[in-house]
């Protein structure tokens, strides 16, 4: 028998959040928008940014930085 896994699992960040809203939910987020280049963090802009724009604006590929975010959140 397999045993059941953890129901406590975080939801998944997606390219539409916006960063604030990654960020204040997910502190620990912050290493990995700094890793990519995003110091925008705790800039106004961060309020209404998506993840995917931000990405666009920093030239950083969304999918990449997505799945580093998501890895973050499950550690």
């Amino acid at each position: 028998m397999k045993k059941s896994k953890k129901t406590t699992k975080k939801e998944k960040i997606t390219k539409d959040m916006t960063i604030a809203d990654v960020v204040k939910k997910y502190p620990q987020t912050m290493e990995v928008f700094f890793e990519y280049g995003l110091h925008c963090v705790g800039c106004f802009a961060a309020e209404f940014d998506t993840i995917e724009s931000g990405a666009k604006v920093h030239s950083v590929n969304v999918e990449h930085l997505l799945h580093d975010l998501n890895k973050k959140i499950e550690q």
